[in-house]
């Protein structure tokens, strides 16, 4: 089964609940919730909705899975998830933590105690990616059954159990500031099809700023194996209903930065990023959409 959310929610909850039946709760990262705020949450909850919960960052980023300090820690968390009937518990450690602490990470993974919970972990930065790190990583997860996490557009888990979890960061200049095109969905989809058919949960959660949109989009293709229009309409009309939604007066870099990377149809079944049209246009500030979209028709000619 594929099961598909974002990483927080991108929208008011109750919006969220009419479209998803995933969450990765990602407050649990920066604070520990009272335990009244969690029993709200699970409360508010639609039946049949899933929660995952990423672990607080003294696990993974102060204590850096140094098992003793980060005990108390765990276990804060371990009780969230049961309020929440989360069955996974993600660990995301940062680039700082490297595969010099294999060792580290072995101890905290083999000592804490999990009852039923599913603990993965997400390591961060290229130290992880070379093959013989890679497979010793593998070893070491697969003894500890604790399932690999990475974003399958920049490589795929060292070891995976019943369970598949991927996170989408994007892949522009800019981390998190990313849309995903169809032909990336489907080619997401053709990276996870084969976990599916061997009978594997795989989560799939979008962490990027349009992974709201993203994930209706993903969802859509996988009950009809086709895509709905990104904006409704194409060519001109496409960019405007993207770009009449930031501010102006604006100029060319802060609308290259503030929208460059979103994506609009030129046509039926074209999409192109708005960095490909914003980057030709003059230099200079811009009062109103339609002062961009003459110069974007002019470019066009």
């Amino acid at each position: 089964m594929i099961k598909v959310g974002c990483c927080g929610y991108p929208t008011s909850m109750e919006r969220y609940y009419e479209n998803f039946r995933l969450v990765e709760l990602n407050s649990t990262f920066y604070k520990y919730p009272r335990a009244s705020t969690v029993v709200r949450w699970s409360e508010k909850a639609p039946e049949n909705f899933e929660f995952t919960v990423k672990a607080h960052q003294d696990i993974s980023h102060k204590f850096k899975l140094k098992t003793k300090p980060s005990i108390n820690a765990f276990q804060q968390m371990k009780n969230i998830c049961k309020t929440l009937r989360a069955r996974i518990l993600l660990i995301q450690t940062p680039g700082s933590v490297k595969p010099d602490k294999l060792e580290d990470a072995y101890e905290f993974f083999s000592k804490i105690d999990r009852e039923d919970l599913i603990v993965v972990w997400e390591t961060r930065g290229p130290a992880w990616n070379t093959s013989t790190v890679r497979e010793e990583l593998a070893r070491m997860l697969q003894e500890l059954n604790v399932p690999h996490v990475t974003d399958p557009f920049k490589m795929m888990p060292t070891y995976i159990s019943d369970i598949a979890y991927f996170r989408l960061h994007g892949h522009g200049d800019r981390m998190y500031y990313y849309q995903y095109t169809d032909e990336e969905l489907k080619r997401l989809y053709e990276f996870i099809k084969p976990l599916e058919a061997e009978g594997k949960d795989v989560y799939v959660l979008f962490n990027n700023l349009s992974m709201f949109d993203d994930g209706l989009r993903f969802m859509h293709y996988l009950e009809t194996s086709s895509f709905s229009s990104l904006t409704g309409a194409v060519g001109l009309e496409s960019v405007r209903l993207v770009m009449e939604k930031t501010r102006y007066p604006a100029t060319k870099s802060a609308l290259l930065k503030r929208v460059g990377w979103k994506l609009v149809e030129l046509e039926e079944g074209k999409q192109v990023r708005l960095n490909e049209l914003l980057k030709s246009l003059p230099s200079k500030t811009y009062k109103s959409v339609e002062e961009v979209l003459r110069e974007i028709k002019h470019s066009l000619r």
